[in-house]
């Protein structure tokens, strides 16, 4: 059976998750950004304490198609510009109608009808904390860090940071406090 749960973001969140469902008594078969698949096919007996867990540590279970659809693009995007630092060969709207087999275009009405944004510029805040966060760890150049983002250049990076932040990239990093936003609340 799967189960599709909201606000799993991070690897340390498939790990959290995989051990409340063990804890439970479930077995997870394999636990992805958002989805869970577990050898059980009935979770009526375990879905009231389930619930009650996941929401304790700020998941969710989503029932609904349009929640997951949302939910997997948000993952989608999370997993590209996170883990694979926006490594992809094809546009965005290519490559998200590609990986859920869905028309572009109803996806895209599908998420900013729901989530009040764009993917566009749902994608482009992942993007610009993802540059906090290597701003912030002060290893890379801002060459480099257009460079692993895809950024067509420097100006183009420069520019989407400080449209979004209301900063120039390199007086943020001057900055003694450095607002980030956590990924489940972009």
């Amino acid at each position: 059976m799967k189960l599709y749960i909201k606000n799993m973001v991070c690897s340390r969140c498939k790990m959290v998750v995989k051990s409340e469902l063990e804890q439970l008594g479930l077995h997870p078969v394999s636990v992805e950004l958002g989805e869970v698949d577990i050898q059980e096919s009935n979770i009526d007996a375990f879905k009231p304490d389930l619930l009650n867990q996941l929401q304790s540590l700020g998941f969710d279970l989503i029932d609904n198609k349009k929640s997951q659809t949302i939910e997997k693009i948000k993952n989608l995007i999370v997993e590209l510009v996170h883990s694979q630092n926006n490594q992809i060969k094809v546009n965005l709207s290519d490559y998200l109608a590609q990986e859920l087999h869905q028309d572009y275009s109803s996806i895209s009405n599908l998420f900013s009808e729901v989530e009040g944004i764009t993917i566009e510029k749902y994608y482009i805040n992942h993007k610009i904390e993802k540059v906090k966060e290597l701003l912030m760890y002060d290893e890379m150049t801002l060459n480099q860090i257009a460079d692993l983002l895809n950024y067509s250049s420097v100006q183009h990076l420069s520019n989407q940071f400080k449209k979004v932040t209301g900063l120039s990239p390199s007086y943020f990093k001057q900055l003694k406090i450095k607002k980030r936003q956590q990924i489940e609340d972009l």
